[in-house]
């Protein structure tokens, strides 16, 4: 008990000499709250594209303060994967991680599913008919073709800012590997899952058999899934732990979802986006791995003014959301 209390008193004196270093130094505390303009605002300017992001089988839209939607914007396709898809998410979401206003990302399907997954006509030539007559060769050439593919998921991952999918109707294949990619997934009551690809001949190999299992946790629903291509409806998915929320149409889905994204870049980007990074690192690395990689992190993390802010504002019982955090 001594020890907690001096440990308590430690920290308590510790954030009291920052503050007050930080006030000697001038800092600047101003609280910001989103009011009804700035809301407008933001609707009028979801209307049109992000600055710096045109593509053909997207569309990124700023749908808030610091908040970006982008859609798989193949409608008439049912959102199906295209050779320009692979190319223009790696470039989008390396975009999105320099871009520093943005805190948050939503990520959902124009029209009426999420996606039909990867497009095989379009990508037949190069899937099913690589050039060439020399095996060993014909292997380079389409493990690096799988590779790059795989980069085109492994990028949202790597992007430090969260990234919440939200899907409605069909996910299947590819749109699996996608959404596993994700932080937090949500879905629409007539959403469906769909590891598909034993369907077409092959495993899949871009994330889905890499990700799902962590994502779920059960090993056996996950052989079943991918064995058979059964489709796993919303409530199944939201008790597997696939998704966290399950809503009752596309529009209420979206709504929640640009709420969240909301609540998270009102947050510390330093913290937001630190914890992201330490949680990806865990996933994969043991406790002992993980707290020694945490404390490298957090000797530069911590002296951060965002501590100051926060601290500051809740001694003073002020509305967190008011705070105002450099750009990141």
């Amino acid at each position: 008990m001594a020890a907690v209390m001096a440990a308590s008193r430690g920290l308590r004196d510790l954030l009291s000499w920052r503050l007050t270093a930080s006030m000697h130094r001038g800092l600047n505390l101003s609280f910001r709250p989103l009011g009804s303009s700035a809301q407008d605002e933001a609707s009028r300017a979801a209307l049109s594209e992000a600055p710096d992001h045109s593509y053909e089988s997207l569309r990124v839209t700023p749908a808030h303060k610091h908040i970006l939607h982008v859609q798989l914007n193949r409608p008439d396709k049912r959102n199906a994967m295209n050779k320009v898809f692979w190319s223009e998410m790696v470039e989008c979401f390396n975009k999105i991680a320099k871009d520093s206003d943005c805190r948050a990302v939503v990520i959902s399907g124009a029209g009426k599913v999420f996606t039909a997954g990867i497009d095989l006509m379009d990508m037949a030539s190069d899937l099913l008919q690589p050039q060439g007559d020399d095996v060993a060769r014909i292997s380079w050439y389409l493990r690096d073709l799988i590779t790059r593919y795989q980069e085109t998921f492994s990028v949202i991952e790597k992007c430090p800012k969260p990234v919440i999918a939200a899907v409605h109707g069909g996910c299947v294949g590819a749109g699996v590997d996608l959404i596993t990619a994700c932080d937090i997934r949500y879905c629409a009551q007539d959403a469906f899952f769909q590891v598909k690809e034993v369907d077409v001949g092959l495993a899949a190999d871009v994330g889905t058999l890499q990700r799902l299992p962590k994502v779920i946790g059960n090993q056996s629903l996950v052989n079943e899934l991918a064995f058979t291509a059964r489709k796993m409806m919303a409530d199944e998915a939201l008790g597997s732990g696939l998704v966290s929320r399950v809503f009752p149409d596309k529009e209420v889905m979206l709504d929640a979802a640009f709420a969240l994204a909301a609540e998270i870049a009102s947050k510390s980007p330093v913290a937001v986006q630190s914890t992201k990074v330490n949680l990806l690192y865990s996933r994969d690395h043991s406790v002992t791995e993980s707290l020694n990689y945490m404390a490298s992190w957090n000797m530069s993390m911590l002296q951060t003014q965002d501590i100051v802010k926060s601290v500051q504002a809740a001694m003073e019982k002020k509305d967190l959301k008011g705070v105002t955090f450099s750009k990141l």
